[in-house]
Order: structure tokens, then sequence, then C-alpha cells
């Protein structure tokens, strides 16, 4: 088959702009083949190089005594003692969900499992942080449909608990929606395997699925904007089978036990061509393939698309050779394809062969880390302007504007598709202020949660960047679990724009300033750029997702409200409402500054709650909607009415904050101001629970009535 011949059309196709064209000149000293282009097509894209971000995620702190493994991975790797390790890691699917809802956002959910058992463990845990256009939009309800159906098709039938997430309309999303898949698992701090080859001549084996054409040229993709020619990008995204992912987890589980696996990878974005080449980089070492060896499920493919394919189910892993039977036997039990393609070289060669002609023959370190990196030109975000005057309106009125809104009513639509409660280890299911699961056979319990408020980031990147820490850090707080380390998804627009790259850089000074303060390092992480339709960019969205400990012979902070309680404030108010929920919902304002974070005042109030924990029943942190979205969403969550003192709007919905609201007996209730006053905490009294009415200061409505909005309204919206 004659390959085409390399224009710059071409050559503009692949993604590469002329001066990296030239660079691939000078590294190669003549013209590449159509494979050839293709390879570093995907290895060069931003997906897969992190051209634009490498500097700025240098500066992310990443290293503390808990860390076992940071960036750069498969996923991240915190001890949790007693030998036990959690592996977690977020990425995006966000480009693929748009074209594809159901697969982009299920073969999501299956990359980022693949990530986490490539490295030995067994998943645990997942969550999904979604954001959608507004709700009126044409196109938001099938997305919606789409992705949540695709989440849950695949998590359900593969088997692993989904313990949170969250969901957010804005207009800013209505031509590119946002999928962040997190997922968690357990291994034995022994038993970590990780992707570097090491020694010559040594067999690279092909795992799990065949190689079709699905997904070739994906990664490029994602590394666009989109325009009117979106329809034409359909065939880029991946098809998954999650009972194919099953059983290639537990062969892979099974041949780790062997001691078969020199290295392993996961073939995740760009497919073959990545995973290989990580594979000789991290090792110093060049990879030799015979593309006819590779499993195909279609029939005629080129060298191109096999290289470039990004077919789910599928890793590949270098092996010890006198261990090869042993090793092929575990696939052929589990009814996967094991082809032994290739074998690791002493040269720094990328060396593709297809049926004995050469198809690429590229120094493979020049692949990687010598992709192009770029200082783009950036400018800071103008500071935002005050509030305007915000009328006074009814309390109980701004409550019902709020969960009325698929912002913040409640998600159960969503949740209620996910198997949350699979393996039996479940303690908290999505929506309480964080999931929680227990370490299986023992005491311990890992607390997971997802978070950021992209209205405040575009406000304020640097303040944005730091609340999205602090708010993950109070989320683990509330539930009694001491934060470990984090995860980031970088989702914002072209970086080849000043004031988007501001904005990233922005929001990774105030994530590294909250991460250090905080102790919760960035062990992984996944960056989208490019988010845009038309020029026009989504807000600036890094999600951050958090795993705390609650450690064994610790107590869970997991209790309800009850008739009686009272309810104490702990944290100071100022009453902002800038950028705030209130703002948003009730008067169709987004203006003024997002609030400022006080990270020794976010340390010191969170470490006496978890110090404190035996005099608290229930806790929530206060996020979004401040102190009256918190004290109804935990006597709803208990069926008790709830009474604060509270009547004006800032006291009620300003969103100062490292606040937490915490309800306890009356004893409870003075031992606790006793011991806060001790230690300079603030913590007053604002109200108590009880009844079956929701009443602040004197405006109040039958607690029934505000629980059948708070959990109809979002399926109204998008059902």
């Amino acid at each position: 088959m004659q390959e085409p011949a390399i224009t710059p059309e071409l050559i503009e196709n692949h993604g590469l702009k002329p001066d990296e064209y030239d660079l691939i000149l000078e590294i190669i000293g003549r013209e590449p083949t159509f494979t050839e282009l293709g390879i570093f097509s995907a290895m060069w894209n931003e997906h897969c190089s992190y051209k634009s971000s490498k500097k700025w995620l240098r500066t992310l702190p990443t290293e503390g005594p808990q860390v076992i493994c940071g960036p750069g991975e498969n996923a991240g790797i915190v001890d949790i003692g007693d030998g036990d390790a959690v592996v977690f890691k977020m990425e995006s699917h966000n480009h693929p969900s748009y074209i594809e809802p159901y697969q982009g956002a299920a073969t999501g959910v299956g990359g980022i499992l693949r990530d986490v058992f490539t490295m030995g463990a067994r998943p645990i845990a997942s969550m999904n942080a979604l954001s959608f256009g507004e709700p009126s939009h044409p196109k938001t309800r099938q997305l919606v449909n789409g992705v949540v159906e695709g989440i849950g098709g695949y998590g359900n039938c593969f088997g692993v608990p989904c313990a949170g997430g969250e969901v957010r309309f804005h207009p800013a999303y209505n031509g590119n929606c946002l999928v962040n898949a997190f997922a968690a698992g357990l291994a034995k701090t022994d038993g970590i395997f990780y992707s570097a080859a090491s020694g010559v001549g040594m067999p690279v084996v092909y795992l799990g699925a065949k190689t079709g054409r699905d997904g070739v040229g994906g990664a490029t993709m994602a590394s666009a904007e989109f325009d009117d020619t979106i329809e034409e990008k359909r065939p880029t995204v991946q098809v998954g089978d999650p009972f194919t992912e099953k059983r290639l987890m537990e062969a892979t589980l099974e041949l780790m036990q062997t001691g078969a696996v020199i290295s392993i990878q996961d073939m995740g974005a760009a497919g073959l061509t990545c995973s290989a080449v990580e594979m000789g980089d991290k090792g110093g070492l060049g990879v030799k393939l015979n593309l006819e060896d590779v499993p195909q499920r279609e029939v005629g493919m080129t060298a191109y698309e096999m290289m470039l394919s990004e077919s789910q189910e599928r890793m590949l892993m270098v092996l010890k050779p006198e261990l090869e039977a042993e090793a092929k036997a575990v696939f052929v039990k589990w009814d996967l394809d094991f082809a032994i393609v290739g074998e690791t070289i002493a040269e720094d060669r990328f060396l593709i062969l297809h049926n004995g002609d050469v198809k690429a023959d590229l120094p493979l370190s020049k692949l990687a880390s010598s992709a192009p990196e770029y200082d783009r030109p950036w400018v800071e975000t103008p500071a935002a302007g005050p509030v305007g005057d915000v009328p006074e309106v009814d309390p109980i009125d701004g409550l019902k504007a709020l969960i009325s809104s698929p912002n913040y009513a409640g998600k159960q639509w969503v949740y209620e598709q996910y198997d949350t409660t699979v393996m039996g280890d479940t303690q908290l299911r999505p929506g309480a202020a964080a999931g929680l699961i227990r370490v299986h056979g023992t005491d311990k319990k890992l607390a997971f949660t997802s978070d950021v408020t992209p209205r405040y980031v575009k406000a304020n990147p640097v303040e944005g960047g730091k609340q999205a820490v602090a708010e993950a850090y109070r989320n683990l707080t509330a539930v009694g679990a001491k934060p470990l380390a984090t995860t980031d998804n970088l989702n914002f627009g072209n970086p080849e724009k000043p004031e988007i790259m501001g904005q990233f850089v922005g929001a990774l000074k105030g994530i590294g300033e909250a991460v250090a303060a905080l102790d919760m390092p960035i062990v992984s992480g996944n960056v989208s750029l490019y988010n845009e339709t038309d020029g026009q960019a989504i807000l600036p969205t890094p999600t951050i997702g958090a795993v705390g400990l609650v450690a064994a012979g610790e107590e869970p902070i997991i209790g309800e409200v009850r008739d009686g309680h009272v309810a104490l404030l702990i944290g100071d108010t100022a009453g902002h409402l800038g950028q705030s929920a209130l703002l948003a919902e009730v008067f169709n304002r987004e203006e003024g500054d997002a609030p400022a974070v006080d990270l020794d005042a976010e340390k010191r109030n969170g470490e006496f709650i978890r110090e404190n924990r035996s005099l608290i029943k229930a806790c929530t942190d206060l996020g979004d909607g401040g102190l009256a979205l918190a004290a109804f969403e935990l006597a709803e969550a208990a069926g008790v009415g709830v009474h604060l003192d509270a009547s004006d709007m800032a006291t009620l919905y300003g969103e100062d904050q490292a606040r937490y609201l915490v309800a306890c007996n009356f004893d409870q209730a003075e031992g606790l101001m006793l011991a806060a006053g001790q230690v300079g905490v603030p913590i007053i009294s604002v109200g108590r629970f009880g009844g079956d009415t929701v009443k602040f200061g004197g405006s109040e409505a039958p607690l029934a009535e505000l629980a059948e909005i708070f959990r109809s309204s979002f399926a109204a919206a998008v059902a």
C-alpha cells in the first residue's frame, strides 16, 4: 500500500507546527516516513508530551514521607501503613466524551482503572468530576445521559464502587464538556510494578484485547480545539469492553505473582507507540517491534494504524524470558491475547518492522524526554472588581433557588446509576462530604473527594487554585480522615492565548502553595488543554482529587444529625458574597473576587476537627451556598428540621473559607467550645436541629417541601 506523501497540509493535520517539523528533520536528518510522522505527532502532542505545561508542573510539591511514587508513572503511590499502599490518579476524557458521550466516558473509566492495576493494585474506588453546558442547551441533555450511562456501564460491569464526584453546569461548557475520571487501588508496598524496561534482548509482550482501527489519532485529536468539523472526529473515539478489562485485571494481577514481569505499561493515549517509547525511555533502552505479530481484529491494518490505534484493554510488558511459558499460561487461561511482538535493544532506537519492511527507525529518547518544551507567554488575570449591592431576599427563597438548580440539587439521579457498594467495603456513599471505603480485612478506611470551583479560578486563579485544594482538605477532614495526597486534572483552554496561559500559571501557583501548606503533595495527574470550541474557552477547571486516611483505631465522623442537636459553626465568617452561588443562581451575576484562602486557618481548623472527633456527631464543610446550604443538606439527609438564628444574606450565604458546620449534643457542644477556646479556633452556636421545618431567622418552610425540590430538580433538568 502506497504511503501518502508528506505535505504541509498532512503535517498540519498531525497537529505539528512548521518549526516542530523542522526539528524532526534536524533530529533524523531526512524526511520522515508516514508512520514516523504519526509517531512524532502522537508523542509530541500536548496530551502526551505536556509541552506547554511541563515548566509549571515542575513547580508543584510532589514529595513527602508518605509518598512512595510521585508523578511520571501510570499512577501515584502513597503509604498507608502496615505494608499497604494506595495507588491513584485522575485523568480527562473530555474531547472523546463530547463527540461520543457513552464510549468517551466509558473508556475514560477503563483507562484510569488500567493505570491503577498496571502498578499491581486492585481498584477499590472510582470517582468522576463532570462539567456540562447550561441545561437548556440543545446538546446538554444528550451529553449528561450518555456520559452517566457510559460511566455506569463500564464501572458497574467491571465491579468497582463509585465513591463520589461532582457535576456542574455552566454556559462555558456548552461546546466542550469535561469528563475527569479518578480511580484508586490497594497494593502491598513490596508488590508494586513500574514501567521502566531493563535488560537487553528481553521480550516485549503484548497483552489483552486485539488491536483494531478505533481511536487512531485520538491523542492528537485531544490536543486540538473543536470547530464545525467535529463530526469527522467520531472515528478517533475508542470503544470499551468492561468484561475484557475485568479479565485483563485478574490476569495481570495473577501474572505479577509469577515473578515474570520486568516492567509493565498500560496502552492508553497513542497506544502501542506511547507505551513502548515510555518503557524504553525510562529504562534507557531501545525497542524493536515486529508488527505482523501484533494481535489484530481487522484485516489489512497498516503500520501507521497499528502504532496509533487506541483500542482498549491492552498492555505492554517486558518479560523475563525463562518465565515465558508460565506467563503465557495465565493469559491463555483468561482467554486473552499474549504475543511476543519485539525486544529491548541496547541502541537508542525505536525500530518498527512490518513483514520485514522498516516502517520507522527513530532515536527513541528524542520521542519522549526530548519533545519540544514551551515557555508560553502569559499575562496575569486582572484583579476582580468589587461586588455591587446584593439586595436582601427572603432567606428561604434564596435556598429554594439553590436547591432547584441542577448545580446544587441532590445528585441521586446520577449516583444511583452507579454501583456504590460492590466489594462490600463502602462506609459512606456519594452525597456525603467524601466517600469512605474500608481497606478490606482491616480497620483502616480511605476517604476520597474531588473538588474545584471554576468561577473562583476564573475570577482569581491563585486563590481559586488554593481553594480547590482547601476544599478537598475540608471534605476529607469532615469525615474524620487525615488528608494524605492529591492528584490533579488541569482543564484549561488554548495555552497559546496569553490570558489562558495566565490562568494556568496562577492556578498552579495557588495549588502549589496549598498542597505544601496542607501536606497533600501532588503524586499524579493529567493536563487537558485546548478545551475550546470556535475560540470559546471553558472556565479554568483544575480539578483536585484527594485521598485521606482514617487510621486503625480511629473513628470516622459518619453520624447523622438528630432532633435536639446543637449547630456549631467553626471558622470565621465575614460574609463574602463575591462569585457566590447565591449571586449566580438568584441574581444571575458572576462578579467580585474569589474568597481569600487562609491556609494556616485551614490547617488549624482541620486539625481541631480531627482531634475532637469524639465530640462530633455529624460534620460538613462550608463551600458553595455557605451556611444555609450546608445546614439544609445535613438536615435533609437525616430527615430532621433545622433552625438557624441568622436571617441576613451575608451570614447565611457568604462563602468564606476554612469553615465547618458541626452537630452534637449540648454537653458535647460545651466541650467543643472549651477545647476551641484553648487553641484559638473560632466557634459559635448558630442554631439547632429538630422539628420538621427549615427556618432561617423568621422565614420558614416545611422540610418535606424543600426535600422534594432538592431531590427532583436534577432529574427534571436533564433526565
